[in-house]
């Protein structure tokens, strides 16, 4: 079992490695000067199994095409199974056709994957639980409800809490997280009028007075995230915490959440956001390191990964 780590999030690549008590695989990574990207392993891999760690975080179409190459070199030095480890599955959004004419670009990726040459996947909070069945080959999505549930129960006092769902997409996500918090469950009733824009229609469910814990899976410009908060405000909520898996935080993001209501976003690590939120006291990142890391253990020992969630 060897380590790979793409440039897209080496802190995460890291501290998986101290997890699993192995050194990353010594590779050279670089681009030319007309931004070609060059991939060379520097060390013997025939016969190992292989995990390369990389999100298709921004800039999403370097990082994609880095992966791609880096499996390809992998596959060339005859190693035996390649895993693709993809803390945040970019295009993942692009999953089905809203309108006509556009590209599933979730189900071109996966092709993309496959067909480079790697042999299983593994993710964390898929944005749509079906890009599993985009894949001819074995996919493990894992799930940072656990990581929430233990900070949550650690920091707030359960007696007056209920989870929010931003929008009726992330209902099953927010009902699980509920489920083992033991608390009642809200929905924030949403229409978005253009792609990246959502204006907040009304909420159902009581929040008056309570802690609210707004849960998903993705936050990107936080427009629909700092609008939920506003509206929970309005409708007499105590306090609003957020926690999401994967920040994207593009543009304004970072400044809009530090002017917003929100009294604590708790993202994790699957990007790597420890520059763009330097400074930003009400944004926490957890990290997923020994989630993934005993992941990786488990599928080398071809034991059960299922068995982390029960």
């Amino acid at each position: 079992m060897k380590l790979l780590a793409g440039n897209s999030n080496k802190n995460l690549s890291q501290k998986i490695s101290r997890f699993l008590k192995t050194r990353l695989v010594n590779s050279k990574i670089k681009k030319f000067a007309d931004g070609e990207i060059y991939v060379e392993i520097n060390e013997n891999i025939r016969g190992n199994n292989i995990f390369i760690i990389q999100s298709i975080s921004s800039p999403a179409n370097d990082n994609l095409l880095e992966m791609l190459i880096c499996i390809d070199a992998l596959k060339r030095s005859s190693a035996k199974n390649i895993t693709a480890v993809i803390p945040y599955f970019g295009y993942a959004r692009q999953d089905r056709k809203v309108v006509p004419r556009t590209s599933i670009s979730a189900k071109l990726v996966s092709n993309l994957i496959t067909k480079a040459g790697a042999d299983r996947v593994v993710t964390v909070d898929l944005h749509a639980g079906q890009i599993q069945g985009f894949f001819d080959i074995p996919v493990d999505n894992l799930f940072t409800t656990p990581i929430f549930y233990r900070h949550i129960k650690k920091r707030l006092k359960l007696n007056n809490l209920v989870c929010v769902s931003p929008d009726a997409g992330g209902i099953n996500r927010t009902r699980g997280l509920s489920k083992i918090l033991d608390v009642g469950l809200a929905i924030v009733d949403k229409r978005r009028p253009a792609p990246g824009k959502s204006e907040v229609m009304n909420i159902i469910g009581n929040v008056k007075n309570k802690v609210c814990i707004i849960v998903d899976d993705i936050i990107d410009s936080g427009g629909t995230i700092v609008n939920a908060a506003k509206m929970l405000k309005s409708k007499g909520a105590k306090e609003i915490h957020v926690y999401i898996t994967h920040g994207v935080l593009s543009g304004d993001a970072v400044k809009r959440i530090k002017n917003s209501p929100i009294k604590n976003l708790v993202i994790t690590d699957t990007i790597d956001n420890s520059k763009k939120i330097n400074g930003a006291k009400n944004i926490e990142i957890l990290s997923i390191s020994n989630l993934l890391g005993e992941a990786l253990k488990r599928i080398s020992n071809s034991t059960s990964v299922s068995d982390l969630f029960k």
